[in-house]
């Protein structure tokens, strides 16, 4: 009787055990928007049969907590959907997520013989990615060459997020940072790339770099003329010294101090001033100088000698190539040169 007695109690406790609903994340988060899957299995007798699933949200009503199907809230038509079948899997989708789906989720199953509600539920929080989504980086401000890092936060867990920079997607969130990744960064939840995070900055300060000179006069310059010399450079901060160096050997092996600040002005340009110049820029963080740029004035003799030569030169040239010119056009229309050679005439008759 006893061993009867045990038997019938451990059979009953084996039912009530077989009877039970998992959750595979309770707490999942997505973005206002998107859609959120929750995992979800439920077990019961190997005698029973599962005739009915649901899922039910929780509401406060009339100041008592009620569990209200899906199907009978207006607003989760056409967004809920049903992912399980009448065996094993529970799983629910919820589409197009709104900030009032927040909320504790339950399933119930019913047999033929029992009804089962899950005891526990599923807690789902909408996050407003417009104003919950935000970016930071490791720090505003860094050098060339610094490690930065970025970083999308959000209330919650969120899928992977996705980065772009003046528009245009960043490979990577963590990177040395260049002079070119200056700029203004925004995240955003991947899938969901439409909805973006405020903007944050970031500023890369590095020394100057290409390193340039301009000359203010083209073609030949004659001795007297006057002359400017413009240095530029790409630099952040930018460039607030300036040196500049005139080489009169064929290398750049002695240099001499001529002048500072960005532009060197020469009024009167002498032979003296023949050389090669070239500009070193710097800011707080380093220099850098420029290729050569060679200066090589020279006297109005020279020039008329030099404008002549060109002259003459030019015209013995036309003088050599207008045979060829004629050779050339004989021989690609020898059809015109024949008739032109050759006429046909008329006699004309006198009464």
């Amino acid at each position: 009787m006893l061993a009867m007695l045990a038997l019938l109690i451990l059979k009953s406790g084996t039912v009530r055990a077989g009877r039970y609903v998992t959750f595979e994340n309770i707490n999942p988060c997505a973005s206002n928007g998107s859609s959120v899957a929750f995992g979800c299995s439920y077990d019961y007798t190997a005698e029973e049969t599962v005739q009915r699933t649901a899922w039910y949200k929780g509401e406060l009503r009339n100041g008592l907590w009620t569990r209200v199907a899906l199907s009978d809230l207006p607003s989760y038509r056409n967004r809920s959907e049903y992912l399980g079948d009448l065996r094993h899997d529970c799983g629910l989708a919820i589409h197009d997520l709104q900030v009032n789906d927040t909320g504790h989720y339950y399933f119930r199953f019913d047999t033929e013989t029992y009804g089962r509600r899950s005891k526990g539920s599923v807690y789902l929080t909408v996050t407003v990615s417009l104003t919950e989504l935000s970016a930071s980086v490791s720090s505003a401000s860094v050098r060339a060459g610094d490690h930065v890092t970025l970083t999308c936060m959000t209330p919650c867990q969120l899928p992977s997020t996705v980065w772009f920079k003046d528009g245009l997607p960043v490979a990577k969130s963590e990177f040395q940072a260049r002079a070119e990744d200056a700029g203004n960064y925004l995240c955003a939840v991947k899938g969901q790339e439409s909805v973006l995070s405020d903007p944050v900055a970031l500023d890369v300060q590095y020394p100057p770099v290409n390193v340039s000179v301009e000359m203010s006069y083209s073609g030949l310059l004659t001795m007297g003329s006057g002359v400017n010399l413009t240095c530029s450079s790409a630099a952040n901060p930018a460039a607030d010294r300036y040196t500049w160096y005139r080489s009169t050997g064929s290398s750049l092996s002695s240099l001499l101090q001529v002048g500072s600040g960005p532009v060197l002005s020469l009024p009167s340009v002498e032979a003296s001033h023949t050389g090669l110049y070239l500009c070193q820029a710097s800011n707080p963080l380093g220099g850098n100088h420029s290729t050569g740029a060679p200066l090589l004035p020279v006297d109005e003799t020279d020039r008329n000698r030099v404008i002549l030569s060109v002259g003459i030169g030019v015209k013995v040239l036309i003088v050599l190539l207008l045979p060829l010119v004629i050779v050339w056009r004989l021989r690609r229309n020898p059809a015109v040169h024949e008739e032109e050679s050759c006429r046909d005439y008329e006699n004309v008759g006198t009464a």
